[in-house]
């Protein structure tokens, strides 16, 4: 009888290790970290919704917008994203407690595309620590590709200083010799722009560059700093601010009746957002580059992804302004993230997450035709091509082959 009752007590402990082990199976295909379940993906955002920079605003809703688009066709490998998203009022404070709150309380898998260099940075090392990814941030800073010492930030953009090197290398080219004077906000934003212009300008900075203004976002407008580059006389202006100001800056020297040659930001490259507030007047021949189809340029009318993007955005973001390229911008960041998701399959952990984003090779439809979505292990920088534009009517008028700003490129 005892022996008996042994190995029903063995059969007992065998079928619940076997139990164990078909579970513990199940599992293995299905691995998760806080944020993810087999029905949904919780994805945290922090957006200028209010403040200076709230004409991006427009990004975040987009890709809300996005995101229900995907959750109407069944969401990513059949789990629904929840896509939860803060003001920060584009305030770095701001952003550190939106940045806790997500992570600390709502557990989100990711925070995704939040926005602005000051408030990123404030961000960087926590969410480090935190181990959490800080994935496809919306800033140009080169310190994004910086994968050694911040192995879960990755920016999205071509970096300001790929940019700005790019600008170099053409006024070089076509304006040897010409000075320069810079109006640049005051950030780590801004300051990225400077040091990729010396950078590209190389021994001739010093001699090129006659006056650099800056400003603060805090500031109401930019007109005295314009007065006082007008006053060094430049033969060029470079103007390196996020819309409003940008906006204010085109208008001023308009209204002096100062005609530099001008170069504008991508960033602040927006038709609806900012040369059509400055005056189409007051924008004719400023030059610019762009990764993206911009939405009012006529030649992209017929383009399948232009007309795809068009299509949802008058089915889920009717409110959104179509000439806005910023739109096109959300749009864009959110099949990167898409991208991301659908290689992860059913291993939605944070570390996977970020070794699937240092995994890409695909092209999205609204950049320009040439542009790699491309990363690696060792290169946390997605996009680093672009092309030069010129504002000509009412639209940029693209021009020249499409360009990358590597450095020693």
């Amino acid at each position: 009888m005892h022996h008996r009752l042994l190995s029903y007590a063995q059969s007992a402990a065998l079928a619940g290790c076997l139990a164990f082990a078909v579970a513990s199976a199940a599992n293995a295909q299905k691995t998760y970290d806080p944020g993810a379940t087999d029905t949904e993906i919780k994805i945290g955002n922090i957006m200028p919704y209010s403040g200076p920079a709230s004409a991006y605003a427009t990004i975040g809703k987009t890709e809300a917008a996005y995101f229900k688009k995907l959750n109407s066709e069944g969401g990513i490998n059949g789990r629904k994203i929840d896509f939860v998203s803060y003001d920060d009022g584009y305030s770095p404070p701001k952003m550190v407690e939106q940045a806790r709150k997500l992570v600390e309380s709502d557990e989100v898998l990711l925070i995704f595309n939040p926005l602005g260099t000051p408030g990123n940075t404030a961000i960087q090392k926590y969410m480090n620590a935190k181990k959490v990814p800080q994935l496809f941030v919306s800033t140009g800073a080169a310190k994004w590709n910086d994968p050694k010492n911040f192995p879960w930030t990755m920016g999205w953009q071509p970096s300001y200083q790929v940019e700005a090197r790019i600008y170099a290398k053409y006024i070089l080219k076509n304006y040897p010799g010409k000075t320069i004077g810079m109006l640049y906000q005051n950030d780590d934003f801004g300051k990225d722009y400077v040091i990729g212009l010396h950078d590209g300008l190389g021994d001739q900075a010093s001699k090129l560059i006659v006056v650099e203004s800056s400003y603060e976002t805090t500031s109401p407008t930019v007109d005295s700093q314009v007065v006082q580059i007008k006053g060094a006389n430049p033969d060029i202006f470079v103007n390196i601010a996020t819309p409003k100001f940008a906006a204010q800056a085109i208008k001023k020297i308009a209204e002096l009746d100062w005609h530099p040659v001008q170069f504008l930001t991508n960033v602040s490259a927006s038709i609806g957002g900012v040369m059509h507030p400055a005056g189409y007047e007051a924008s004719q021949g400023i030059l610019s580059t762009q990764y993206l189809k911009d939405p009012k340029d006529p030649g992209w009318k017929n383009d399948p992804a232009m007309v795809e993007w068009r299509a949802f955005m008058t089915k889920w973001y009717a409110e959104g302004d179509q000439d806005d390229a910023s739109t096109v911008f959300g749009y864009g960041v959110a099949k990167g993230l898409e991208q991301v998701l659908r290689q992860c399959g059913d291993n939605l952990t944070r570390e996977n997450v970020m070794k699937q984003a240092a995994n890409l090779n695909f092209e999205i439809g609204i950049y320009l035709p040439g542009t790699k979505i491309k990363t690696g292990p060792d290169d946390y920088a997605p996009i680093e091509q672009l092309q030069m534009m010129r504002f000509k009517g009412e639209s940029w008028d693209l021009f020249g082959p499409v360009m990358s700003g590597e450095k020693g490129s």
